[in-house]
């Protein structure tokens, strides 16, 4: 551990700062935001709602080397309201040069954007708030054990799905659900794709209004696989067409990366422990072939 932290703290000032707890290893959610905190920089305000990041803070230390405020789970639009309000009366009055102004970026995990936070986001959608709303999805409540979320894949064994056919849902489409509001911009992206990744937070950058960014994050804890592994399961959901890279911007969507030759999807199911009971002698293969039909339905409709 005292390796972890030494290491994290000798990275330059653009990245995390690193004096909280160190996340688990392999953690594709911190992947994915070391990255984009790369882009976004210090001058950042980040709303930060409970889940496995606000376990990078340990008082009094904050995970960021910009400003960082914590808030419940459902709450963090309405707290990026407060900051942005509060940002934009102190630069009408001048009390803050506009060199000085901070971007307001939402960070959350899937059980709040798929779920209790969705009525708070929608309202700020609704109200044209200017933010960057980041959503690390691991589909499932990783901070609490991995019980299942709205963004819980079918089939997937979690805390709270233990039956022989997993979690019997089907993962919730945020993305269509976000577009719908006709935001400025709306982007899939995760760690393992980082030239991906980047082009897309820096769009987002740069754009003003609602802006929203989905990272899937491979999860060693809750996904069961080693943590050396987490870049090739995240290239390999991307491969397989079970995380398509797209983005919404303009009033429509472009799929960023095509993947013209799809690995079958049991490739990625199978390097993943929540899967596993899909593939156990006896277990009838239709789980794993209806898995399968709705990653190849969906692309029909791409290409």
């Amino acid at each position: 551990m005292s390796d972890i932290i030494r290491r994290m703290k000798d990275l330059p000032s653009t990245h995390l700062l690193g004096t909280g707890t160190p996340m688990c290893s392999g953690c594709g959610a911190l992947e994915a935001l070391h990255q984009i905190y790369d882009v976004l920089g210090e001058k950042t305000v980040f709303v930060n709602a409970a889940g496995c990041m606000t376990l990078l803070s340990a008082y009094p230390f904050t995970p960021f080397r910009g400003s960082w405020l914590y808030t419940a789970m459902a709450s963090a639009p309405a707290g990026a309201q407060g900051v942005r309000d509060a940002l934009d009366i102190l630069l009408q009055q001048g009390r803050l040069p506009s060199a000085d102004d901070l971007q307001v970026v939402v960070l959350t995990g899937d059980g709040s954007a798929y779920g209790m936070g969705m009525s708070a986001t929608s309202g700020a959608l609704d109200r044209d708030l200017d933010f960057i709303y980041i959503c690390y999805d691991n589909e499932g409540y990783g901070n609490t054990g991995q019980q299942y979320s709205s963004a819980t894949p079918h089939g997937a064994a979690t805390a709270t799905s233990r039956g022989s056919r997993g979690y019997p849902g089907y993962k919730k489409d945020l993305f269509s659900i976000w577009a719908a509001h006709r935001p400025s911009y709306v982007a899939t992206v995760i760690g393992s794709e980082p030239l991906d990744l980047a082009k897309k937070i820096e769009k987002a950058r740069d754009m003003k209004g609602p802006r929203m960014i989905i990272a899937l994050s491979p999860c060693p804890t809750g996904w069961d696989y080693d943590p050396r592994d987490s870049v090739e399961i995240g290239k390999l959901a991307v491969k397989t067409g079970v995380w398509p890279l797209k983005e919404y911007v303009n009033g429509q969507v472009v799929h960023t990366r095509i993947p013209r030759e799809r690995p079958p999807v049991q490739d990625y199911l199978r390097r993943q422990g929540r899967f596993s009971h899909l593939f156990q002698a006896g277990q009838e293969p239709s789980l794993v072939d209806d898995i399968q039909q709705r990653v190849d339905d969906y692309w029909k409709e791409v290409v």
